[in-house]
């Protein structure tokens, strides 16, 4: 297991040095428990808590242990690229030939409470592209100006928690999402929506004005116009931060701030230098915006990046087609594919006899 390294062709140049060595950092929760116990725990309506330990690596460290094996080992004057996944823990790094141990203190947090979240909103700010510099295709960062192209469609998305039939779930604008027997891409590909979901209309462009502790489930997919720039807002009410992932696709973060949004907001977007990304931070009370192209063909999942809210509802689907229905856009799936879900109910003549795309 290990994260996928994408490195530059060697004719386009880096803005930096040629990195001596380059490290993989990989964080995730740890549960004593087994999933098995966790997914019990979640389907019989109760979360699953804070984890009993975060990991690095697949390890766990102290602050103070000096004898732990280091994360990396690093020769000054060299440069190094680390490559990571939420990293929010603690690990050693040492130096060759260094003069001490690590520093058993770490440096103080940032504030509390709104205090706290105008400090990481101003960090948030600070995260911006060079212009000058060039990037891993032959035209340089910052030649696609996504500030001067109109949007087409806002789509706010407010997380919220409820209960249904007693258990809890998560959700967005009312709606908490729940994976159908048939896969939903399938059943689209063939014809057969119907057969995964009740429509694309489930849940709304924007949340209603009081969204009601009562949920709404069903398998959630949102119909996206090929090549639309869309504005996405994720509103965050709750007293908790949250974290959001896009499948498929990059999008330019634009903004964070506390508070609630309004489309005078757009005055302090920043349409210039705005790190390309596929996650999302929103802190709490406050909200995010991101602007996007939805230039990829297919289905593709937006989803909270906590897994127990993921797995209980706080998620849905885009479902980009190409109006083309051409294999430029989107590929058939191959023709060995096994049928499963309600698509084995129906017979073989009542489906498509010919690949959708051409």
């Amino acid at each position: 297991m290990g994260m996928i390294q994408v490195q530059s062709r060697k004719l386009i140049p880096i803005p930096y040095a040629w990195p001596a060595d380059e490290f993989a950092v990989l964080l995730g929760d740890w549960y004593n428990k087994g999933h098995k116990t966790l997914k019990k725990t979640l389907d019989s309506g109760h979360t699953i808590g804070l984890p009993d330990g975060i990991q690095i690596n697949g390890k766990s460290g102290k602050v103070g242990d000096n004898a732990a094996e280091p994360l990396a080992t690093m020769e000054p004057g060299k440069t190094y690229r680390f490559s990571k996944k939420q990293l929010t823990s603690v690990a050693i790094i040492r130096y060759a030939d260094g003069k001490g141990p690590a520093s058993p203190e770490l440096p103080p947090p940032p504030p509390q409470n709104v205090a706290g979240i105008a400090w990481s909103v101003n960090q948030f700010r600070s995260f911006r592209w060079n212009l000058t510099s060039n990037a891993a295709r032959p035209n340089p960062q910052g030649s696609y100006h996504y500030g001067k192209i109109n949007i087409t469609r806002t789509i706010r998305l407010a997380n919220f928690r409820g209960t249904h039939d007693g258990k809890l779930r998560f959700g967005i604008n009312g709606v908490s999402h729940q994976n159908p027997a048939t896969p939903l891409k399938i059943a689209e590909y063939f014809g057969k929506p119907d057969l995964a979901f009740i429509n694309y209309d489930l849940l709304k462009d924007e949340p209603p004005k009081e969204i009601s502790t009562s949920v709404v489930t069903g398998s959630v997919v949102v119909n996206a116009t090929f090549r639309n720039f869309v504005e996405i807002i994720f509103e965050n009410q709750e007293n908790t931060i949250q974290t959001w992932h896009l499948d498929g696709h990059s999008f330019f973060a634009v903004a964070i701030e506390h508070g609630k949004w309004s489309p005078e907001k757009r005055k302090n977007y920043n349409l210039l230098d705005a790190v390309s990304r596929n996650t999302i931070q929103v802190y709490p009370n406050s909200w995010a915006a991101v602007l996007t192209t939805l230039d990829n063909a297919g289905m593709w999942n937006l989803r909270s990046e906590m897994a127990e809210r993921a797995y209980l509802g706080q998620q849905f689907y885009f479902s980009v087609l190409s109006p083309g229905r051409s294999t430029r856009d989107e590929y058939n799936i191959p023709p060995n594919h096994q049928l499963c879900g309600r698509l084995l109910d129906i017979p073989k003549s009542e489906l498509p006899q010919s690949p959708p795309y051409a």
